[in-house]
């Protein structure tokens, strides 16, 4: 038999190496092999690391459109159920329908960035910064329609931090209104019943994250929420720098009765987010993205917020909240280093009929701004749903019914190195764990993921680099190999077995084979055992060098090449390379026959790849001697790199 014919990406496909000078290659290649080893074994099982990797492909122009230039800011706005994403970029905004591959674009004026778009009842808001000079356009029927320069809906510089929110006739912001002037963040009621901004003393150097309107039960007690981190007050050494905050405010605050609290939010106060896991004694305190996921009943106080939060090394935590714990914590909490008697009405509470704040309701609250009770995670141990070495950065959450009938939130978190992490909340059952499910490559080329938004009607997602915007499915079913049994080791709870392959329960009409929860979903399967891997052949001879590669589809098992009894190399979870390579520095006669590539994930085990290594006669080894000393050198160069990087990495 012959070597697998060229194409196979390397190094999947074995090659053979005939005899070289082994003193110069063989010892160092076998001295970084060890160290290489023994640097992925150190990682650890990492089950809170993504199972598997896939690039999703998709069509191009149909789930992705490139920009034709590059854009370092881009900012995106879909409508749920619209199957069109709008993208604001440098001096234009591009318009994409992805099932008829059309695009569009309008531009706008001079040196601008388009930093907000937001539907309005005339058309699209467009604001941009203009040249230093916030602007705003309307963008009706294709046509743009200048509405002149409009400060507070756009900075003066994309990399400026900035949050715009509207309700109804309404708008908050934190964007300053001067250039030079007023550098101190505050958060303001730009348009409304009165213009009101938060005291320059209440935040401390503030990074805004996310801000969201809260009906609550009565109309004169809705609130705003808004969520940011800042420099933390406590100058100790061992303090972290940053603390993480969630601020409210009475949607209906009219301001104060003097003249130092008319035009200022009376109604503010500002607790701490607490996100540590003490098992562990790991602390996140800087806060990254937030997402809010309503209760489906409409529940206010039972809706989810879900925090990805970072510590100084860029590892990674996700910690969920409810809005009726932080509501709580701000009705009932003391106020921190207030030592005195609050005063009636007390701080941060909301007055029907549009009262006025008393003017000593506001001093104390002014004065100390922060209450003394933290908002801590959901659940009994008031932990982290997990904790990653990867570094997360925006996060989206799908409530989901798999097909059995049972709920399931799933988180999509973007990380540092432009892909997104799919991961499966735990359910109810006792020892359940977050599973992260896979790794997404949504884009042509890599780059930093800059904007990201979910459509849970369509099942999107909708994610743009500054190359290109890309629509990902979020039923990536046909990435799963392995039959059914690694149909349902994935664990996802948007696919499953039917008629011989794996499907979306979206695309079956009936109802679909799903193992979500159990330790062993594979042995929910027809067949009790999954399929053999195929017998490949291939030739060499004697004194050879050689090696075997197989790929480590999940990275949550253990991967070891058999020969005979023999285990002859194994591949711990966290391994640095995607392949488990088994080298063969000098091939004698012990060494031919069959080698088996094996996976073991708990109690699951199935055959990877099965070779046969045949001894080839002289006449043909001398053939291919000139051929495999250009191979041999190849081999070298292709794999050392590899090999360096992954232990200077590690």
């Amino acid at each position: 038999m012959t070597p697998p014919p060229p194409g196979r990406a390397a190094p999947s496909a074995p090659r053979a190496r005939v005899p070289g000078p082994p003193a110069r290659l063989g010892l160092p290649l076998r001295l970084l092999l060890l160290l290489w080893a023994a640097a992925a074994s150190a990682q650890g099982h990492l089950r809170s690391g993504p199972r598997i990797f896939a690039a999703w492909k998709g069509h191009v122009g149909q789930d992705r459109v490139d920009f034709g230039q590059t854009e370092p800011h881009t900012v995106l706005f879909h409508e749920p159920g619209s199957s069109s994403v709008w993208v604001g970029g440098r001096g234009k905004v591009y318009l994409f329908d992805f099932p008829e591959g059309k695009n569009a674009s309008v531009h706008t004026d001079c040196e601008n960035y388009i930093t907000l778009l937001e539907r309005r009842s005339e058309g699209l808001l467009a604001c941009g910064t203009n040249a230093r000079h916030p602007s705003c356009w309307n963008l009706v029927n294709g046509t743009v329609v200048p509405l002149g320069e409009m400060r507070g809906y756009a900075p003066f510089s994309p990399d400026e931090n900035s949050l715009v929110l509207f309700e109804g006739n309404e708008v908050y912001s934190t964007i300053r209104k001067q250039e030079y002037n007023g550098k101190i963040p505050r958060f303001r009621r730009i348009r409304g019943e009165s213009e009101l901004y938060t005291s320059d003393t209440v935040m401390q150097n503030p990074q805004f994250i996310k801000a969201t309107i809260v009906h609550q039960d009565q109309a004169y007690d809705d609130k705003i929420y808004y969520f940011f981190r800042e420099d933390n007050p406590d100058k100790n050494p061992e303090a972290p720098l940053n603390v993480s905050r969630v601020a409210q405010l009475c949607r209906g605050d009219q301001g104060g009765e003097s003249s130092l609290s008319v035009s200022k939010w009376n109604t503010f106060l500002k607790a701490m987010l607490v996100c540590s896991d003490a098992a562990t004694n790991k602390n996140f305190n800087r806060l990254q993205d937030v997402f809010l996921l309503p209760d489906p009943s409409g529940q206010w106080r039972d809706t989810r917020v879900y925090g990805v939060f970072s510590n100084p090394w860029n590892y990674s935590a996700v910690c969920v909240y409810s809005l009726g714990d932080i509501d709580k914590v701000f009705r009932t909490s003391s106020l921190k280093g207030y030592r005195s008697s609050l005063p009636n009405p007390r701080p941060g509470k909301c007055l029907p009929d549009q009262q006025p704040i008393p003017t000593e309701t506001f001093q104390v609250a002014d004065g100390h701004p922060e209450v003394a009770q933290r908002v801590e995670p959901m659940g009994p141990l008031k932990t982290p749903l997990f904790h990653s070495k990867y570094h997360y950065q925006k996060v989206a959450v799908h409530r989901m019914q798999a097909s059995h009938g049972e709920t399931f939130h799933v988180l999509y978190l973007t990380t540092d190195r432009g892909t997104i992490h799919k991961v499966v909340e735990p359910g109810e059952q006792e020892h359940s764990f977050a599973f992260n499910i896979m790794e997404i490559q949504p884009f042509r080329r890599a780059a930093a993921i800059q904007t990201m938004s979910l459509d849970a009607e369509r099942r999107k997602l909708y994610v743009s680099s500054q190359w290109e915007v890309s629509q990902v499915p979020l039923d990536l079913c046909e990435v799963y190999g392995g039959g059914c049994h690694g149909c349902l080791m994935s664990r996802d709870p948007y696919c499953g077995w039917d008629q011989g392959r794996c499907v979306s329960i979206y695309s079956s009409e009936r109802s679909v084979l799903q193992s979500i929860n159990p330790a062993e979903p594979h042995k929910e399967c027809p067949n009790p055992k999954p399929d053999k891997a195929p017998l490949q052949k291939v030739s060499l001879a004697p004194n050879s060098r050689y090696y075997l590669s197989c790929p480590m589809e999940s990275r949550h098992a253990t991967y070891s090449w058999r020969h005979k009894e023999n285990v002859e190399q194994s591949c711990e979870p966290g391994h640095q390379s995607p392949n488990c390579i088994l080298f063969i520095e000098n091939l004698t006669a012990q060494q031919y026959g069959h080698y088996f590539c094996e996976a073991q994930e708990g109690s699951y085990f199935r055959e990877a790849q099965h070779w046969q290594l045949l001894p080839e006669d002289g006449i043909m080894a001398e053939h291919l001697l000139g051929h495999a000393c250009a191979l041999a050198a190849s081999l070298w160069l292709g794999v050392l790199p590899t090999l360096t990087l992954g232990l200077l990495v590690h």
